[in-house]
């Protein structure tokens, strides 16, 4: 086991062989940034003071040859040969209200959301504990590394439920579509994020989502409603999809109780005849609809890269504050 040391604040953290920097940082509660975990983003570059590490992947998309150059690595990818000594900053926001823990996870059942979209229900051993909002990474068979899906439900089940999309030509997807059934096992590690609900100030939320980023935005809504927050606040929540075949009945993944608490909007960006709804891209719905309440919002949301950008962007013109802005950054 090798030990982690961080110049920044002088802290120390144990790190398994087959454990990366920033997982098991935030195993010991260590608040190193991050927001992917799968060497995408880039939150989790760090020094190498001293030491020596090896990557998961030589061509993670957040990793370039001048940080090589620059000693400097990815957290979520970085395995240590032996002790290390390294720099990164601290956040507090990083630090996790649930360490994250590896486990067997047992495949109970699945359920159609849409047409590329099932919900997939798996048994947890040990603790259930997560935010709504958090993510975990998902190991099928075959496929090098983890991959990062959101859960739809809420702790204290003894299962952690994910809505995910299938990627066309996608190894993870590809198994857990075609090839997993009831009763296989697959190793899970989580949970991860810093986008999770937090009731803070009395502000009303919007949600927002396509895709897989349903899965965290059901679940943030599920949240609010167990807390008792909407009771006096107001929760939007707008989905945006190409066609009718990707839309949903709210009562059937809301639920009929919760979808009553919940001011639901779908988004065609390609509607067909007939379509009586919103048209056009997700962030352009949003502003068209929410106005000067925007800024007044918490904002929680998730999705493919360009809506994300895009919603991002809405959100900076709109005069958003960064502090009411809520997501995991995936691309």
């Amino acid at each position: 086991m090798a030990r982690i040391t961080n110049d920044r604040d002088g802290e120390s953290f144990d790190c398994n062989p087959d454990d990366t920097i920033l997982r098991a940082a935030l195993r010991a509660g260590q608040g190193m940034p991050y927001s992917c975990n799968v060497g995408s983003c880039g939150n989790c570059r760090f020094e190498l003071i001293e030491g020596e590490v090896v990557h998961l992947r030589d061509d993670a998309p957040a990793w370039s040859e001048r940080d090589l150059k620059r000693n400097r690595w990815l957290g979520c990818q970085a395995r240590p040969v032996g002790d290390c000594r390294v720099k990164f900053r601290v956040d507090p926001v990083a630090v996790p209200p649930a360490p994250p823990i590896r486990r067997e996870a047992e495949l109970l059942e699945t359920r159609k959301i849409t047409r590329d979209i099932t919900e997939f229900t798996f048994a947890i051993q040990g603790s259930d504990d997560f935010r709504p909002g958090q993510y975990a990474l998902l190991s099928a068979p075959g496929i090098d590394g983890g991959r990062a899906y959101s859960m739809a439900n809420l702790p204290g089940e003894g299962v952690w439920r994910f809505m995910i999309k299938r990627v066309p030509g996608g190894g993870a997807t590809g198994y857990l579509f075609d090839s997993a059934t009831p009763g296989e096992r697959i190793s899970i590690d989580g949970p991860y994020g810093t986008a999770w609900l937090r009731q803070g100030e009395e502000r009303d939320i919007l949600l927002m989502a396509g895709g897989s980023g349903l899965s965290p935005m059901v679940s943030i809504a599920r949240g609010a409603r167990a807390a008792g927050m909407l009771d006096n606040r107001k929760l939007e929540f707008f989905y945006g999809c190409r066609a009718t075949p990707d839309l949903f009945e709210p009562d059937n993944v809301l639920t009929p109780e919760l979808a009553k608490h919940v001011h639901f909007t779908a988004a065609l960006s390609e509607p067909g005849e007939g379509w009586t709804g919103q048209t056009g891209f997700l962030h352009d719905v949003v502003k068209a609809t929410t106005g000067e309440r925007l800024a007044q919002m918490d904002i929680f949301f998730a999705g493919p890269p360009a809506m994300a950008q895009a919603i991002q962007l809405m959100a900076h013109e709109a005069g958003v504050p960064q502090s009411q802005l809520f997501f995991d950054e995936f691309y």
